[in-house]
């Protein structure tokens, strides 16, 4: 499936969190949310981009924002991940691949020459009308949470 179009109604869904707790797009009614799909717990890319979330989390959430994390890495695994960096939002289990593949991000991707398919590096920053705001593909964990917080208060959703 394509990404979800800018200003489009984001693909509802329900995940389990770390907890093993249903979560659902819809309990974020009236906020903004920031979804952003990494491809695996406790790797480089994956952990640089988490602790930036952790780290400006309060700066997010008085913006208005929740952070939503999602891979298609188990409970078990998120909860070690969790633990290991302190990480202070929940991190969402898509086992069977069906947000990915709703929201378009599970596709081809490439290593060291060989193609395999996996989870693409993507935000999708979300308004309270729960419509797409922006998206940002093939995402550099380095300074992304500044990227999305500043996206935020120029949006001023």
């Amino acid at each position: 499936m394509p990404l979800p179009k800018l200003g489009s109604k984001a693909p509802s869904f329900t995940l389990p969190d770390q907890n093993g707790k249903d979560v659902s797009l819809s309990d974020f009614k009236g906020k903004t949310v920031v979804l952003y799909f990494y491809p695996k717990d406790d790797t480089p890319g994956c952990t640089i981009e988490a602790c930036a979330f952790r780290d400006d989390n309060s700066k997010l959430r008085a913006a208005g924002a929740e952070i939503l994390g999602v891979s298609v890495d188990n409970e078990i695994s998120h909860q070690k991940f969790i633990k290991k960096y302190s990480l202070n939002f929940p991190l969402l289990s898509d086992t069977k691949k069906e947000v990915v593949k709703k929201y378009g991000i599970w596709g081809d991707k490439s290593f060291m020459g060989r193609i395999f398919k996996g989870v693409r590096r993507t935000t999708f920053l979300i308004s309270p009308d729960g419509k797409i705001a922006y998206v940002w593909e093939n995402v550099k964990p380095a300074g992304h949470a500044k990227e999305v917080l500043e996206k935020i208060k120029e949006f001023s959703l």
